[in-house]
């Protein structure tokens, strides 16, 4: 169950780019599928109510291998792309828990 909370930019000490004046936390938990080695894969997970457009930045994540989120997008309406990179010589799968990303609405 995604759960967001609301705030603005005033709250978060930073000024508005762009007339952009809200935002929100995302919190939701994930269960990531094995990573091959040494590449870099996209992952997809449904997350009502993201936007194509939105802009996406992760917060906080609970992977305690080697396993590496770089990068998170909207890539269709509802649905959060997240690319991991396993750098091992071994599979790996990322932590199933609860990420933390920060949404800006478009």
């Amino acid at each position: 169950m995604a759960r967001f909370e609301d705030f603005s930019a005033q709250q978060l000490r930073m000024q508005a780019v762009n007339s952009v004046a809200q935002g929100s936390l995302l919190s939701i938990t994930l269960t990531p599928a094995s990573v091959a080695t040494i590449v870099a894969v996209k992952q997809t997970f449904t997350v009502p109510g993201l936007k194509v457009g939105d802009q996406v930045a992760i917060l906080s994540n609970p992977i305690v291998n080697a396993v590496a989120l770089c990068n998170a997008e909207v890539s269709a309406a509802d649905t959060l792309r997240l690319m991991f990179v396993n750098p091992t010589a071994g599979s790996l799968t990322p932590t199933t828990g609860t990420y933390t990303f920060l949404v800006i609405k478009s």
